[in-house]
């Protein structure tokens, strides 16, 4: 069986017994897709409320579940599918999913600049989800030993929660403010698909540098300072950011954080067509925080990404980007 095909099969499996789920509890998509992963985690129904009829309806999508051989990538991708499906409700646009072509390109450079280690924390302050966080995971061959993720959204953390534990992986979830001080210990690598706007907790953003010198300050601007304080010395932060970061307002206070602070590594412009609507168009923004004796690249690793669908463009950029690599990595 190919790989698309289980894919399928995993996903009816999931969509049936969500939509069971939804019209007989009475909740959104969502909510009933987590009802969904815990039972699947489980093994049995545990809503209480469900009638014979549905539970034998249920257990059968657990069965069919169970009974198709599979492996974490094409259960990450069936659960995408079904999240893919929710948002359709209506989400906004900072809890849109990270796309797999982009989270794979992140996963790309994780393994790049962390290659040769092992025992590493990785934090996303800003998981949703779980997508990107959970691409990574994926591919690493078990080079995190700790991995944390944080949202403000209680139904995303939650949906990412039930997809790691199918997917096996252990994550430590908050669902907090990732703006407001974290119950976290210095980590090795941050990545994150930064929310894009103005922060609302005008008092908070007081305790920031890059807090705005007049009105509200910029999530993206913090989330990229705080990303740094929770980062142990030498570590890497690789987040998505607006590819317009370095000439809107406030962008040279941002730059002057930055060096006072870190080293940028690189600044990788993604496709516009990776994205719905070109005001949405990311780039990918790789800083490594000082440390002692820390070598410096000769040059930062800049590149515009072609199209996904280009394969032979997207060969030639990663053989320019394993040379890059080659040279002015430690």
């Amino acid at each position: 069986m190919s790989k698309e095909n289980t894919v399928e099969i995993l996903f009816n499996n999931i969509d049936e017994s969500t939509e069971l789920l939804k019209d007989s509890l009475e909740l959104s998509y969502l909510e009933a897709l987590i009802e969904t992963g815990e039972n699947f985690f489980e093994g049995e129904i545990l809503q209480e409320e469900i009638n014979d009829l549905q539970q034998e309806k249920l257990m059968k999508t657990i069965q069919q579940y169970n009974e198709t051989t599979k492996d974490n990538e094409s259960i990450r991708r069936a659960f995408q599918l079904a999240i893919l499906k929710g948002m359709k409700q209506g989400v906004q646009t900072n809890h849109e999913m990270t796309p797999d072509g982009i989270a794979f390109i992140v996963s790309y450079l994780v393994g790049k600049f962390t290659d040769g280690k092992k025992d590493l924390k990785i934090l996303d302050p800003a998981i949703g989800t779980g997508n990107l966080l959970l691409t990574i995971l994926n591919a690493s061959k078990d080079k995190f030993t700790d991995s944390v993720g944080i949202d403000v959204d209680d139904v995303l953390v939650r949906i990412a929660f039930v997809v790691g534990n199918l997917l096996g992986h252990e994550i430590e979830l908050f669902n907090q403010d990732s703006l407001a001080p974290l119950f976290v210990d210095p980590v090795d690598l941050v990545v994150c698909d930064l929310p894009i706007g103005f922060y609302p907790n005008d008092e908070r953003a007081k305790a920031y540098t890059l807090k705005a010198k007049e009105g509200m300050s910029f999530a993206h601007h913090l989330f990229i300072e705080q990303s740094m304080n929770y980062l142990k010395s030498g570590g890497f932060f690789i987040g998505l950011v607006p590819n317009h970061l370095f000439t809107s307002e406030q962008s040279q206070a941002l730059q002057n954080y930055i060096n006072e602070t870190g080293v940028i590594q690189g600044l990788i412009q993604l496709p516009l067509s990776a994205f719905k609507d070109e005001r949405h168009q990311k780039s990918i923004l790789i800083i490594r925080k000082n440390a002692e004796n820390m070598k410096k690249p000769k040059h930062a690793l800049l590149v515009d990404f072609p199209k996904l669908t280009n394969m032979k463009a997207v060969e030639d950029i990663m053989l320019q980007m394993n040379s890059w690599f080659k040279e002015n990595l430690q």
